[in-house]
């Protein structure tokens, strides 16, 4: 494949602002795309919170000055570059006080939509004086979403863009952007009101996420499963009747997993390297983790283990009744990093006082702990509601510890049903979302434990599994490929 210009938009990039995993992906796959010798330059607002002082952003010659009419008046913005990691792609920052200098990246301000309607206009305006020929303009979640119909429409004349194409990828439906109808002069778009949805109009309301699905030339989302869920009632967030209309052009591609960060060989964040051929350091982090968090060592049964924030969407109102039975009746070990809803804090931080040195529950976020979460545990817990993709059943594979899911979204795609008989498979997963299926998967798994010869095959399977990105970011060249080429993108 000759190079690529690829022109990547989104509103998080990590390590500079980040709420999930939207800026993971923001990072690591421009990442891969420049290291496969692509022209990858990636866009995102620079937030107050970021760090202006630092040496190396430099302000980007031709772009210190550029005006976006907004709302009837000019707004003017300039744009700094850095780099996202050291041998990733070029990170262009907008910088406009007026929109991105708050407390928070995302809010519920009145001009909310004029922030990232700036946003958009200002990538595409970039591209403009930088005189740089995008081949594939790739754009994520709602915050970018306006990019295909602002080609279509205010950029239409410049045959700057004649030849691009534009891939939208929906990091989760349920966050959309959705607005009052009379922001289209807001957004630059009077005169073309009938290029946005009908009904919404008609309810008296703009929808970002749901007019880049009606523009963009393709559609992705982060897994094969969840591309097919959210054509669906249940899971598309009213956004499945768009999204079916579109259906030949909507693609699932399971993200991939930084291996330069997650990795039992070579991580610093835990206490004794591994891998599938030396399972010894995985002991040793086990018992590391236990006398780190004040935990009874040597427990008979497994050590499991929980990252995540803590949300109805990850299924822990299946825990409710289960977990204090099987701490009651086994000698196994619970540890809990993350935070959320105050019920489910509450209900950890109970656990915690109910079973002293058998549960520990860390409130808050610490990526060293996550790390040696990953590591020290037997069995990761995540019977999701919904997952469009997840990380943390991939990163657990990596590191030996294999994952209990509900089979939906990307848990459906990357973990497969152990099966004792022929020894395939990489954890357990259970079908419906109800407490006996997760009561049964979570005693199937203790069962596995007892068998050592098993499970130490079980944990291999799941560490010879690939997702790195070099593995997933070749997906997402075919489908630009595929686009540029005219062929269908599936």
């Amino acid at each position: 494949m000759n190079p690529l210009r690829i022109c990547f938009v989104s509103s998080e990039v990590a390590p500079f602002a980040k709420t999930g995993g939207l800026a993971d992906v923001s990072a690591a796959l421009p990442g891969f795309l420049a290291r496969a010798g692509h022209d990858v330059r990636v866009f995102m607002p620079l937030y107050g919170s970021i760090d202006q002082g630092r040496d190396d952003f430099k302000p980007v010659h031709g772009l210190t000055d550029i005006q976006v009419d907004m709302a009837g008046r000019q707004v003017a913005g300039s744009v700094y570059e850095t780099v996202t990691a050291p041998d990733g792609a070029p990170l262009y920052l907008l910088d406009c006080p007026e929109y991105y200098h708050r407390e928070a990246l995302y809010g519920s301000d009145p001009d909310e939509h004029q922030r990232f309607a700036m946003f958009c206009r200002a990538t595409i305006e970039s591209c403009q004086r930088l005189q740089w020929r995008p081949d594939i303009v790739h754009c994520n979640d709602w915050h970018t979403a306006l990019i295909p119909l602002y080609l279509r429409t205010l950029y239409a004349w410049d045959q700057l863009f004649n030849d691009s194409r534009t891939v939208l990828t929906i990091h989760n439906v349920a966050y959309q952007g959705v607005f009052k109808a009379g922001i289209i002069g807001d957004l630059g778009m009077a005169g073309h009101e009938k290029m946005f949805h009908r009904e919404d109009l008609a309810a008296d309301r703009i929808n970002f996420l749901r007019t880049g699905i009606l523009y963009a030339d393709a559609i992705t989302t982060v897994s094969e499963t969840y591309a097919r869920e959210i054509q669906t009632p249940e899971y598309g967030m009213g956004m499945e009747d768009t999204l079916k209309s579109r259906g030949g052009s909507v693609v699932g591609i399971v993200n991939g997993v930084d291996c330069s960060i997650w990795s039992p060989e070579h991580d610093p964040n835990i206490v004794r390297n591994f891998s599938a051929g030396d399972l010894d350091g995985k002991r040793i982090n086990r018992d590391q983790l236990l006398m780190e968090l004040g935990l009874s060592p040597e427990p008979g049964g497994p050590v499991l283990g929980i990252v995540s924030r803590l949300a109805s969407q990850k299924g822990f109102d299946l825990m409710f009744g289960i977990l204090p039975e099987i701490l009651a009746g086994n000698d196994v070990r619970l540890v809990v990093l993350g935070s959320g809803a105050k019920s489910y804090e509450s209900y950890f931080a109970t656990l915690q006082l109910e079973f002293p040195g058998k549960v520990c529950f860390y409130r808050g976020f610490n990526a060293r702990l996550a790390h040696r979460i990953e590591a020290g545990s037997d069995i990761f817990l995540m019977p999701s509601r919904f997952e469009p993709c997840g990380l943390n059943q991939m990163y657990s594979m990596r590191y030996g510890t294999v994952p209990l899911v509900r089979k939906t979204g990307g848990l459906a795609d990357t973990v497969k049903m152990w099966n004792p008989d022929d020894n395939s498979g990489t954890g357990f997963v259970f079908d419906h979302y109800d407490a006996d299926n997760f009561r049964w998967a979570l005693q199937s798994a203790m069962n596995a434990f007892s068998d050592r010869d098993g499970w130490r095959r079980l944990m291999q399977n799941g560490m010879a599994q690939d997702y790195s990105w070099d593995t997933q970011g070749r997906h997402y060249l075919n489908l630009y490929s595929r686009l540029l080429s005219g062929r269908p993108v599936r």
